[in-house]
């Protein structure tokens, strides 16, 4: 039987995310134990807020190497929003941080927008995940993007985003403003969501049903 856990550091919706996954069938649990973590069949590292603050979040609670190790196991994890971009290297966001490094990569700032742009950052709303900028062509089968349709649009509410330093480890793209950015990164059994499925619909609910049976 698997055991899903949802990593409480008290930094994002947990209940919204909990009934997203009930709704497709799966119970989950969330914990901030790191015992719990380390004997999960997977994980979701969540996040909503600013990346030092998320740190700061995770060091206090010792879920830094716990995170780590069970990484490194081959189960899979999946980061969404601040929490795809804390397995990340580095971040600029107010200052300078150190991040998990389970994915080389850096965070930066959307960039603003110049004269005659009618965009604003933070991006709030819906856009859409597009697979025909994808470096390899990655095929999505098999990912927690299997059977979700081509350009799907999810729900983004974000300032900041991922460069990964191996474009091998882009899942899919999107386009704000000046910037094409990595909307799901994929690095072995470690899965990153720059928005949040739990709040985009039928597609978001697909992908997290699709983890829940990675």
């Amino acid at each position: 039987m698997k055991n899903i856990v949802i990593v409480d550091y008290n930094l994002g919706n947990l209940f919204n995310l909990r009934r997203a996954f009930e709704s497709v069938g799966t119970q989950v649990a969330v914990s901030a134990d790191p015992e719990d973590i380390l004997a999960a069949s997977s994980i979701i590292l969540p996040g909503v807020g600013a990346f030092g603050e998320g740190i700061k979040h995770l060091k206090e609670r010792g879920l830094i190497a716990p995170l780590k190790e069970f990484a490194s196991s081959g189960k899979p994890l999946l980061g969404i929003c601040l929490g795809m971009q804390l397995l990340m290297t580095t971040s600029e966001e107010h200052g300078t941080w150190e991040g998990l490094d389970i994915i080389k990569g850096m965070v930066k700032r959307l960039d603003p927008p110049g004269d005659g742009d009618i965009y604003k950052v933070p991006q709030v709303g819906w856009n859409s995940i597009l697979k025909q900028f994808n470096s390899r062509g990655l095929s999505w089968n098999g990912t927690v993007l299997d059977g979700v349709d081509e350009k799907a649009y999810m729900y983004f509410l974000h300032s900041y985003y991922v460069i990964a330093s191996d474009t091998r480890d882009i899942l899919a793209e999107t386009i704000y403003g000046r910037n094409r950015f990595s909307s799901i990164i994929k690095k072995n059994n470690i899965t990153g969501c720059q928005f949040h499925p739990e709040r985009s619909g039928e597609a978001g609910l697909k992908i997290l049903k699709n983890f829940a049976e990675l």
